[in-house]
Order: C-alpha cells, then structure tokens, then sequence
C-alpha cells in the first residue's frame, strides 16, 4: 500500500466518512494537536520503558484512549462513530486515583516549579502542555461543533496526570525540583 494519496496537495484532508476539509480546519487543528500528544506520550512511554517502571500500563492506556478520542474527532458521521473505540468512563476516576496514590508520597507543593532536571521530566511536561493545547483546540471546535461527551474533562485532567508524572519522576531520579524564581 502506498503511503501517499496525493489528494492533500490540494490543503485539504479527509475525515472518517470521506467528507473532506482544509488541513487548517478547528476539526483538523484539534484532533491533529491530539496525535502530537501521542508522540510526545511515547516519547515519555520511552523512559518508562527503560526504567521498567509498573506505570507503563497506565501510560499506554492514556495513549490508546488519546488515539481514540482523535478518531472520534476525525468524523461527524454519526453512522461511522459508532464504530470508533469508546474510552471508558471510569478512566477519568482511574487517572484521580492513580493521582491520589502518587501524590501521597511526594512532598508539599509549596511553589510552582521550572521544567527540567532530566530528559524524561521534561518529556512529562512537554506532555502536560501538549495536552493543554489539545485541550485548547477542542474548546475553539467545540463552539461550532459537537465534540464527544466527556472529552474536555478528560484532557483537564490528563494534563494533571503529566504534571504528577513529573513530580514522580523527579523523586524516582532523585533530581531535585527546581522551583520557580521571580526576576529581581
């Protein structure tokens, strides 16, 4: 199979169903800022791989739920969408607890804190922020547009997972926090 159609030479894209819009389409802008959120979440998956880390699974599931909410975003037929993986209506409730767990073993937050320390904290908020501009996108499409039920408080709260994913990762290297400093 060859990989290039050449029918987006022309600016413009399909979505599921074969309806085409521009590459600059909200539609297009949402569930294409959501496929970076999944490269830069195998980007952190990386790490967790090499650490052996037991969050790996919890990792790949968000993955796979992030792949799914972008399908459904690729489609507006009605007839199509029942035939997209459904993220599961708990994952929000698993993503607080799994949270809830972590955050019990680390320190106060008492300050904000910079990105940075090591490759794979900066991975976890290249994440976080990625998934906020996902979160963005999918808000400026949803004011013209339907958008799956439950998709924005699911990005809000992935974005949370990243940021603990961080914190996490700072006490597993033993890298210390850097915290945030005003200018003089």
């Amino acid at each position: 199979m060859r990989i290039y159609t050449r029918t987006g030479d022309d600016g413009t894209t399909s979505l599921f169903g074969g309806q085409r819009l521009s590459k600059d389409d909200l539609r297009i802008e949402a569930y294409g800022t959501l496929d970076e959120l999944n490269v830069c979440i195998g980007a952190l998956g990386a790490h967790a791989a090499v650490t052996d880390s037991p969050d790996l699974p919890f990792l790949r599931s968000v993955q796979s739920d992030v792949f799914s909410w972008g399908s459904h975003l690729a489609t507006t037929d009605p007839k199509m969408a029942q035939h997209l993986p459904v993220v599961p209506s708990e994952r929000i409730a698993e993503m607080e607890a799994w949270m809830d767990e972590k955050n019990e073993a680390l320190d106060a937050l008492t300050q904000f804190l910079l990105p940075g320390g090591h490759a794979a904290i900066a991975d976890a908020h290249a994440c976080r922020v990625v998934c906020r501009r996902a979160e963005r996108r999918v808000i400026s499409l949803s004011s013209n547009a339907d958008i799956p039920e439950g998709l924005l408080a699911y990005l809000n709260r992935l974005s949370d997972v990243f940021f603990v994913w961080s914190r996490v990762l700072h006490q597993a290297l033993n890298v210390t926090e850097i915290p945030w400093k005003s200018a003089p």
